[in-house]
């Protein structure tokens, strides 16, 4: 059956072309010679095609320089070239998840009180065989796209859809999938005055005792409250080169520097890794992506996220009820609670912040006159 939506209606081979595909402008900075070598392989195969000369050994030797670069690149990524590799514009986005991942699709609208938010899209479906409700958060991948879901930052009724949309998989015992994806939630003056605070917090507290299985994927950015709006669940997962943090590296530097440019240090200090926060046992499973990323191979990445998926729900249908409640709330009460591992593992960062901060020069304080 066809798959419906309202925000993206591409077909699968335009998809793949312009995702699979790599152009020159494509690169992010830290691929120069990736770029160099890919140039240089396009040209052989171009004169090979124009003067008929087999230059496939040299093509060859240049594909496997090529991969040796990515493996050496991408096995030691800091964390700020983490978030450009998340950011990256041709990076699998929802509606990417939805049109290769789940069957017989049908888009949910509505939270019944404001109006339809299209940051974050629910509907209904089918993964692998288990029939699901999809909570995602979709950002938009043409200009267009992007001002009609706001750049994937949600407004309040984006989180009362989708909490409404919850209780509804809830009484008729469907499990539920969220892809996390998303800078954080809109904070608009209209936004703050429809509750957008109010909202995340209701999610909170309504998806801890939701009697359904609940699997949350960040398969991008995973900014603030913006994430954890959805993100509350069984089972956290993060794909490998996906971000996860209380802030955005430039909002943490411009807060803490006052300076947008030390958003590489504050990325570092906020430790938002996928290795960093499984070490710190925040989220519970690393999915791998493809070779330089998940923008070079979509189809492998999506069937990662979905083999996945299958393997967690079939676990956690096993489950008594009450003892997945249980678990899921001792889950979400335990953030934070290895208090002196958290401080030790952070203490150079939160040093590196102190001494960044002492080196601010203060302004001196006026004094208003006397009358």
């Amino acid at each position: 059956m066809q798959f419906i939506c309202t925000l993206h209606k591409a077909k699968k081979g335009e998809m793949t072309k312009n995702n699979n595909s790599i152009n020159k402008g494509d690169y992010l900075e830290f691929e120069a010679r990736v770029a160099d070598l890919d140039c240089q392989s396009g040209e052989l195969q171009k004169l090979s095609s124009v003067k008929g000369i087999d230059y496939s050994v040299e093509v060859r030797r240049l594909q496997q320089e090529q991969v040796a670069e990515l493996k050496r690149v991408y096995s030691s990524l800091t964390a700020w070239q983490t978030v450009q590799v998340a950011r990256h514009p041709k990076r699998p986005l929802l509606t990417d998840y939805l049109e290769l991942m789940v069957k017989d699709f049908r888009q949910l609208h509505g939270d019944r009180c404001f109006g339809d938010d299209g940051a974050i899209v629910t509907g209904l479906g089918q993964i692998g065989r288990e029939r699901v409700l999809i909570v995602g958060q979709n950002k938009g991948r043409t200009t267009k796209e992007k001002i009609a879901c706001n750049f994937g930052c949600p407004n309040p009724e984006g989180y009362r859809k989708a909490i409404s949309k919850m209780k509804f998989a809830a009484k008729y015992n469907i499990p539920i999938v969220t892809l996390i994806d998303t800078p954080g939630a809109y904070p608009g003056v209209g936004a703050e005055e429809r509750g957008q605070a109010q909202a995340i917090a209701v999610n909170l507290m309504e998806m801890s005792r939701l009697g359904v299985p609940i699997i949350c994927i960040v398969i991008g950015e995973g900014g603030s409250g913006g994430a954890l709006g959805i993100g509350v669940g069984d089972r956290t997962a993060m794909l490998e080169f996906a971000y996860y943090s209380v802030i955005s590296p430039e909002g943490c530097a411009a807060i803490l520097w006052r300076d947008g440019s030390q958003a590489p240090d504050a990325a570092e200090a906020l430790k938002l890794t996928s290795k960093d926060l499984y070490k710190l046992g925040l989220v519970d499973a690393v999915i791998s992506e493809p070779l330089g990323g998940a923008h070079r191979n979509v189809h492998e990445c999506v069937y990662s996220v979905e083999r996945y998926i299958v393997s967690t729900l079939r676990e956690l249908k096993r489950v008594n009820v009450e003892k997945m409640l249980t678990n899921r709330y001792k889950k979400l009460r335990s953030v934070g609670s290895l208090t002196d591992e958290l401080r030790r593992k952070t203490q150079v960062g939160k040093e590196r912040i102190k001494a960044a901060l002492d080196a601010i020069p203060k302004k001196p304080k006026i004094v208003p006159a006397k009358v």
